[in-house]
Order: C-alpha cells, then structure tokens, then sequence
C-alpha cells in the first residue's frame, strides 16, 4: 500500500497526545480545538493504514501501533529540533567555515591578531587561510574559494569584486646594520635606488608601486636581484647583499632584528590594504562576523611616507 509521508506537526500531534493521554488535554497544548485534532489524528491513521490509538467518549489509550509510531515521532522530532539548533547556530555564526585570502604580509603581520581576538568569541568557527600573490588573491575570491580577500591596490573596472580600504602602508628602506644604510639617517628615494636593490618579482603589489615610484623621479629600476618571497629578500638583505624598500606591514616575515629600517623621502606613494568580496553574494553568517569584526577592530594606521 502507498502511504504519503507524515507531516511534522503529525509526529508532534502523536507525541502531545501520548504524553498528555486526553484529545482536550493535548489539543490545548498544540493550540488546536478537541475536534481539529481529533480529525488530524484520523486522517494520518488512514494515510497510515494503521490505528495509532483506541478512544471513546471519555477515553483514549495508544495501541501497539501508536506505541512504535511514538517512538518515530520522538526521534523525528528530536532530529528536527537538532537540526535547527545547528542551523541557528550556524545563523548566528556560533559555528561554521570561513577561508580567507590574503598577501603574505597581510597573513603574516595583520591577520594573526585579528584571528586571535576573533577566535576568541567566536572558538566553533573553523578558519582556513590561503596566503597567495595579489593576483591569486583576486581569483580565489572571484571563484569562491575564498569569501574574503586581503589585497592591495584597487580593482578593475571589470571585477566581480568589490573593494574596502582598510588602512596604507607606508614604504621604508632595509638594510643589513653595516650595509649601505648604516648611518642613522632618513635617505631620499634617489639615493636608494642607486644602491644594490633586492627587488620583489614583476606581478607583485609591491613591485608595482616600486616601478611607479621610480617612474616619478624618471629612473628605470635595475634591481641586483629579483626575489617572489619577502623571507628570501630579507635574508638576502640581512647578508649585506643589497637594500630594498617594503612596505612596514611586510617586516613580520622578515628577521628584522638583524636589519635596519630608515625613513624614505620622496618615495611618493603608499600601498593600501583592503578586503575583497564578491559583488552582489550574500556573505556566510561567519564571514559577516569576521568582516564587523574586522571594523570594530583598532587596525595599525600606517601613514604615508614624509615627502
């Protein structure tokens, strides 16, 4: 025999009235008149192909297939009000997944004290963190891997994203403490690029600014060497082999103990650090947390570089 499937608020009528043993009794628990009830409790009998209970006029009793039905009921019901607790939670953001992308430098100096304050109110979040090039960064976004992004710079007019600003970075100068910058002074961006310099790679946010820095002044940067990981460029640094300049968000991944740091003139430009979302996708209830999060929070303010 075919049998349509009970409803929720059928398993929820069986179960009152087992529990409350009277059709007036339960039927004032579930908001619904003695015959309302009575006749729901008939027609998923008959849906059924089965008596759930034996009633009279004063009387109601579950029969054995009332009994077996009961114990589904109470199971369905319990899975169901499970289930809309983690859904809740998941609403309320107590729990969930986010991935986050970001430069390297944003990952290593920004991020690990924003995640641990975030962690903190929020510890059922599991975090996943994808540390790529700028470039990168934008495709994780735009593909879905990621639902944040921290990047660099601005976005095309073409983007699917849209861009926040959340602080600027200004550019020092590094150097090994008995290297070109040995002198305690603030050096112009002339002289820097007349040393040895420890470029990062074509394709980088910092290089770009580097090249329009060094454009503003009309030289062409000729770099001693070109390097994809602000750590290679700093140990290369820290063995005299050259200077760069970076900006301040990056020393984190550098070992800035055995380095020098000196103000730069006339460098011109800042590199400012935002996040990135995909435009018109509603955000996880977790990557809304994590964003109000990150604008309640007192972020560093890195000011542009003296002129």
């Amino acid at each position: 025999m075919e049998r349509s499937n009970p409803s929720f608020a059928d398993f929820n009528a069986v179960l009152v009235l087992l529990r409350c043993g009277s059709f007036r009794a339960a039927a004032e628990v579930l908001a619904l008149s003695p015959s309302a009830l009575s006749r729901q409790i008939t027609g998923l009998e008959a849906r059924l192909g089965a008596r759930l209970f034996d009633r009279d006029t004063r009387n109601v009793a579950p029969t054995a297939s009332g009994l077996a039905f009961g114990r589904v009921a109470e199971r369905m019901i319990n899975t169901a009000e499970d289930g809309m607790a983690e859904f809740e939670a998941h609403l309320s953001a107590r729990n969930g997944r986010l991935t986050i992308a970001g430069l390297p430098s944003v990952t290593a100096g920004l991020l690990p004290g924003l995640l641990r304050s975030f962690s903190a109110t929020h510890p059922d979040i599991d975090l996943r963190i994808v540390d790529a090039l700028s470039g990168s960064v934008i495709e994780a976004v735009e593909a879905g891997i990621a639902e944040i992004g921290f990047t660099a710079g601005t976005l095309s007019a073409r983007s699917r994203l849209t861009f926040q600003p959340l602080m600027d970075d200004r550019f020092v100068a590094i150097s090994a403490p008995e290297g070109p910058l040995h002198i305690e002074r603030d050096y112009t961006w002339e002289e820097l690029v007349e040393m040895p310099f420890i470029a990062m790679a074509q394709g980088t946010s910092v290089r770009e600014l580097i090249d329009g820095a060094c454009l503003r002044i009309g030289h062409t940067l000729a770099p001693r060497f070109e390097v994809a990981h602000l750590a290679t460029a700093g140990a290369l640094v820290a063995e005299g082999l050259g200077i760069t300049a970076l900006p301040t968000l990056t020393l984190p991944v550098l070992r800035t103990d055995a380095l020098v740091q000196r103000e730069i003139i006339g460098f011109g430009a800042r590199r400012r650090i935002g996040l990135v979302r995909r435009s018109g996708q509603s955000l996880s209830p977790a990557a809304q947390a994590f964003l109000a999060h990150v604008r309640e929070s007192s972020l560093p303010r890195r000011e542009l570089s003296r002129p």
